[in-house]
């Protein structure tokens, strides 16, 4: 019989070519099913490690405790949790029986014991996902008990019972990242997301030359996520069209007038819904990125639709795609005003265990304000009545300075309190800690094997009533205060250059980041201005200016009244008081320079200037974190070199905004002492013109015309 072997091979390619099709679809058909199946809406799995912003606390008794918190996204699928510790124990400790209890959120979930090793020793324990919360309250307490002689331990308070809790604590995450809805509620989670700031995934985007209308819309904007995001080390960007850090950024919020809009996003918003000169704030997401667009046909428009967007209650409120703003909405925020009272807790509070128990709280003042004479604390509280109350008391201390005590009584058991004054003078900063300290002390002839036994419950009717006074200081310690009114922007005018580059607007990124952190409404003024303001605006506004003198000619116009003044050319910084400048250095430094405004006493002028655009960039480093200002609290003038070299000084000798203020604070502070002068010169007075009368009732004294012979 005849084969054809030609034949046979020819079917049985055509048959391998229809199964490998049919296997490719079938893999298409599967990939398409499991991408769209409703349980695979997640991205591909992501870590984030939150630093606790805990600083390092010695805490000292039998008992010990601290509290930690972190914030958990709600767009994260968490898979797994860890915390990282770093803790040293007392020396003496006996590792056998001291031992620290972990609680997340109220509930217990880990404890160990110390290693049977000196020095700082390193912890890391899973979390129990189920435990999580939005904003998570992560709790130490244990009991560091002393080794004796005989091996035993001893349940005495010494100052050597300690456990130390060092900074740099940190929470990791291990979890799915949810993509967002197409509504402007999921878009600013997902926008100001911790995770996203931290991986560089959100950026402000304008125009290449941003208008001043543009610029003062993006300041509103900054400065409203600029107080949410929860990263200490990261800021948002502003940046522009197809830049790196625009391209980048997954999440984009733009910012522009109408017609300045790339083709691309128009095509996406009809001009009909911007009737009537409304401004519109719309999603529009792309395969490469996830946009809000900020847009009007007017300045004005932009404006409000801005203010909007710095208002969170109203963007997390928001569950659309698109939101017309009218000139009639209403858009400010909900009143946060400063009223000097602080309720220290919503929830009772409850301390356990006998001998030494602490519980610490944190109060923040607003940045330009400080405390004042007359600040009281309220403790209301309740106790076990089994204790030996000759020797149980509480305490109250204040950043660990202690400030008043009472002893506890069993008539009082039930509903007892105690109020302290604050000390007269007492300095205590923008933010410091209450700490609650009870020593319950159990009878001796009481049974001692039960640390539950003895209790105490601060009751969340405790208040801290803290009369606070503004401050003046025209010094960057005091800074971004003397730009800020009611913890808003105080009528500030920006003078910028008149043509920006990319460096231009890191720059204002840097200034606007911290004081957006502390600006807590969005009901003040910014305007932008690329020439000289008018006299008018100028004495009655708070000035940022910067850029490089040629950019910007304002400050060719101020050079005068610098602390540190270019030459004729502006091409370079000159020697002055404080540092001797040679010419070339000269041409590479960057300086930070607040001075008292030339237009108005009581006002502030900040001037951001350098011979070389980037290196305005780089001295604007120097004001854009709190971490980093705070090097500088005795200054009004910052150098930075292009090495990274920083340098602070002090020109002013009164470092009140108002000199006359300055005085009427100097004569307020040694108001005491002038009292005794005045009285002290009274008294010489009188007791000169009584040796007066004395003399010459007794002849001593003649009068003119007398004469021997008379």
């Amino acid at each position: 019989m005849f084969v054809n072997k030609s034949f046979i091979k020819k079917q049985n390619g055509i048959k391998r070519n229809v199964i490998n099709k049919l296997l490719v679809v079938l893999s298409l058909g599967l990939g398409l099913w499991f991408f769209s199946s409703p349980a695979n809406t997640a991205q591909a799995a992501e870590t984030y490690t939150q630093p606790l912003q805990n600083q390092t606390v010695s805490l000292s008794g039998n008992a010990v405790e601290t509290n930690l918190y972190f914030i958990k996204m709600g767009y994260w699928q968490v898979n797994k949790v860890t915390f990282n510790l770093n803790f040293q124990v007392s020396q003496l400790s006996n590792r056998q029986t001291s031992d620290i209890t972990l609680s997340l959120n109220g509930v217990k979930f880990f404890s160990f014991r110390p290693e049977a090793e000196t020095g700082v020793q390193t912890k890391q324990v899973e979390i129990p996902v189920d435990l999580l919360q939005d904003t998570n309250n992560l709790k130490i307490t244990g009991q560091i008990l002393n080794q004796t002689d005989d091996n035993s331990y001893n349940v005495a308070t010494t100052p050597a019972n300690w456990l130390t809790v060092y900074s740099g604590a940190n929470i990791n995450f291990d979890y799915d990242l949810q993509a967002p809805s197409d509504t402007i509620n999921s878009f600013y989670e997902h926008f100001t997301g911790a995770d996203t700031i931290v991986n560089h995934q959100a950026a402000i985007i304008l125009p290449e030359q941003a208008t001043n209308g543009e610029l003062t819309a993006s300041m509103y904007a900054l400065s409203g996520q600029a107080r949410t995001i929860t990263t200490e080390n990261e800021e948002l960007p502003i940046t522009t069209f197809d830049s790196d850090t625009a391209n980048n950024a997954d999440y984009q919020l733009i910012i522009a007038r109408y017609d300045r809009l790339p083709d691309a996003v128009k095509q996406a918003i009809p001009e009909t819904e911007l009737a009537n000169n409304q401004g519109l704030l719309k999603i529009i997401y792309t395969d490469k990125h996830h946009q809000l667009v900020l847009t009007a046909k007017t300045a004005a428009g932009l404006k409000k639709v801005a203010r909007f967007v710095a208002n969170q209650e109203l963007m997390s409120e928001t569950n659309q795609a698109t939101k017309q703003i009218k000139s009639q909405t209403q858009t400010f925020t909900s009143s946060l005003q400063y009223d000097g009272h602080y309720q220290l807790t919503t929830a009772d509070a409850q301390l356990t265990g006998k001998n030494h128990q602490e519980q610490a709280y944190f109060v923040n003042l607003p940045i330009d304000r400080t405390n004042a004479n007359g600040s009281q604390i309220k403790i209301d509280f309740r106790y076990a009545k089994n204790l030996d109350f000759k020797k149980s008391l509480i305490t109250v201390k204040i950043n660990g300075d202690p400030v008043g005590s009472k002893q506890l009584t069993l008539k009082k058991a039930d509903n007892d309190s105690l109020t302290v004054s604050l000390p007269e003078n007492k300095a205590l900063g923008n933010s410091f800690t209450i700490q609650i300290a009870f020593d319950l002390q159990l009878p001796s002839n009481g049974k001692t094997d039960n640390d539950q036994t003895p209790w105490a419950t601060i009751v969340n009717t405790s208040t801290a009533e803290i009369k606070s006074k503004p401050v003046a200081d025209l010094l960057f310690s005091n800074y971004p205060s003397t730009f800020l009114k009611n913890q808003t922007f105080n009528n500030i005018a920006v003078v910028r250059p008149k043509t920006l580059t990319s460096y231009d607007y890191l720059t204002l990124t840097n200034i606007f980041n911290l004081i957006g952190n502390f600006t807590q409404s969005n009901t003040g003024n910014i305007t932008f201005y690329d020439q000289e303001p008018s006299k008018k605006v100028l004495e009655n506004s708070s000035v940022i200016v910067f850029g490089t003198p040629k950019a910007n000619h304002f400050i060719q116009t101020l050079n005068d009244k610098l602390y540190f003044k270019y030459n004729k050319t502006y091409t370079h910084f000159l020697s002055n008081e404080k540092l001797s400048i040679e010419s070339n250095y000269g041409k590479t430094i960057g300086t930070n320079q607040l001075l008292r405004s030339p237009y108005n006493a009581e006002k502030a002028l900040l001037v951001v200037t350098a011979a070389k655009v980037k290196d305005v960039y780089l001295a604007a480093t120097q004001i854009n974190y709190q971490k980093n200002i705070q090097n500088y609290t005795t200054a009004d003038a910052i150098v930075v070199d292009q090495d990274n070299n920083h340098m602070s000084y002090r020109f002013k000798k009164h470092k009140a905004t108002n000199q006359k203020q300055s005085v009427r604070q100097t004569i307020t502070k040694h108001s005491q002492l002038i009292i005794y002068l005045v009285v002290a010169l009274m008294i010489l007075v009188i007791l000169g013109f009584a040796i007066f009368m004395m003399l010459k009732k007794n002849g001593f004294l003649k009068h003119r015309g007398d004469s021997d012979e008379q």
